[in-house]
This record gives structure tokens, sequence and C-alpha cells, in this order.
């Protein structure tokens, strides 16, 4: 599937510093992808970002006939409020 980036997601990835390297990874092949606001997904994997500490980096996509924009992205250290476990 291809994906698109908004504006915002591409100022987002500038401003947390998350290299677009990482992003390509996490939709080629996310961890985990959970229901997210409304009819939106939330690609997500754990990352460790350098020195040890692991993030939960997230995007979250809008899917919708064939189409697929990543409408935000972040990391977060608080790893248990998203992670489903399987």
């Amino acid at each position: 599937m291809n994906f698109e980036l908004t504006s915002h997601a591409e100022e987002e990835l500038a401003r947390r510093g998350i290299p677009k390297g990482l992003l390509d990874e996490l939709l080629a092949a996310p961890q985990q992808v959970v229901p997210a606001y409304g009819d939106m997904k939330a690609y997500q994997s754990q990352v460790d970002f350098g020195g040890g500490r692991m993030y939960l980096l997230r995007a979250i996509v809008s899917e919708r006939e064939g189409s697929a924009i990543v409408v935000t992205v972040y990391r977060t250290s608080r790893i248990s409020k998203y992670w489903r476990e399987q």
C-alpha cells in the first residue's frame, strides 16, 4: 500500500526528530495495527531511538478506498498506554 503524508505529519517528523526511514519501516511492517480515533488506525512498533531506551513509534493513518494518508506521527515512552497484548 502506498502512504501519503499530510503536511502536518511531515512537520511532526521534523519537529520531533523522527527519521523518515523509521516511519517508512513502521508503515512497511508495523508490530501492531490498532484502532485509533474515529475510523483511523494506529500503526505502531517499539523502537530503540538510541541509548537503550525504548519508545513506541505511532503513525495515525486514515485508510479509505485503497489510499492511506498518514495524519500524524509521534513517539512516546508510555508504551503500556497504547500497546495491546495479542
